[in-house]
């Protein structure tokens, strides 16, 4: 057990840059962004088939991250200058991007097997005697088995932490409150001669960009990149920013970017854990998913219901109680 939620936060970390992707979109510019799905498979397959071509891990991640914000502004040309709708134009660039990605794969499957990777790298670079410390923990909670390296882990909390600091440095800039501000009211910023085309643009691509990061590095860690991994992506990115902002709010930017990362790890973490029940099967996961969704939607908006209904009864009771002593 304790090993099966190792790996679900260790997951849950490289699944939460795309998390911090999509709440760019949904959040910050309210722009439902279906392209997820397709530049998640883009990162993915640009890092996999430059690793097999010869190309350091490090390039073709940065390739990845490349492929992803251009198809990210492709997105919003398409609904800035194209004058689409937002969400169709997510869904067509995401229907494009599946005969793309074929395309830049060769194959509906690139295997990176006996290939070097960043993590297989930093492996060989990783102190054996950190590990010996911190499995030694972990077999004294009780845990039968411990994980083969915790490098993954420290390697993944510093560079999501990086870019989550990054995200909130960018947010509080000249750029990034012009880009808030167009997700609140965009008649308002134009009407300030700000530019609402660029910026739509400029952060649908920056928040694709981190989808294929998170791609780039899920195949790196997986050992193969395929052209259905991205099914369901918004999916997952939605339950974390949802799951999050329900957990731990989302007063502030700085707090929302964090409730996001959280958000990620939980979900990785619930899915590990109900996969776990008997009569659930790997097949099922998307249902979960699904679930998990509904769940987080609902259940603050039953809680805040419960608590609106006692503060009414408590006003009452205060009400009558000085109806009495006068």
């Amino acid at each position: 057990m304790a090993l099966a939620l190792f790996g679900a936060v260790e997951s849950g970390i490289i699944y939460a840059i795309m998390a911090l992707g999509v709440y760019l979109t949904f959040r910050v510019l309210d722009f439902p962004d279906l392209t997820v799905d397709g530049s998640f498979v883009t990162g993915a397959g640009v890092a996999a088939i430059s690793i097999v071509n010869g190309v350091s891990p490090v390039v073709a991640t940065l390739m990845a991250i490349v492929a992803g914000f251009i198809a990210g502004c492709i997105t919003g040309l398409l609904h800035t200058k194209g004058k689409i709708n937002a969400l169709l134009s997510g869904i067509l660039m995401m229907i494009a991007l599946y005969s793309i990605n074929l395309r830049i794969m060769d194959s509906p499957t690139v295997s990176l097997h006996n290939q070097p990777t960043i993590f297989s790298q930093l492996r060989d670079l990783w102190p054996v005697g950190i590990d010996n410390f911190f499995n030694g923990i972990f077999t004294a909670l009780g845990s039968e088995r411990a994980p083969a390296t915790w490098v993954i882990v420290f390697f993944m909390i510093v560079v999501v932490l990086a870019i989550k600091y990054l995200t909130d440095f960018f947010l509080k800039t000249e750029v990034g409150l012009a880009l808030r501000a167009t997700g609140d009211n965009k008649r308002m910023i134009r009407s300030l001669s700000a530019n609402t085309d660029n910026l739509i643009i400029l952060g649908v691509g920056i928040s694709n960009a981190m989808v294929a990061l998170s791609g780039a590095l899920i195949a790196q860690i997986g050992g193969f990149a395929d052209v259905s991994m991205g099914i369901g992506m918004i999916v997952i990115g939605l339950a974390s920013v949802i799951i999050g902002e329900a957990l731990i709010g989302k007063r502030t930017i700085a707090i929302a970017t964090i409730a996001v990362i959280g958000g990620a790890i939980v979900y990785r973490m619930v899915v590990t854990l109900a996969l776990r029940v008997d009569f659930l099967e790997t097949g099922d996961m998307k249902m979960i998913t699904a679930f998990i969704v509904m769940v987080a939607l609902i259940a603050p908006r039953i809680i805040q219901a419960r608590k609106d209904k006692k503060r009414r009864l408590q006003k009452r009771a205060a009400l009558s109680q000085v109806r009495e002593g006068a």
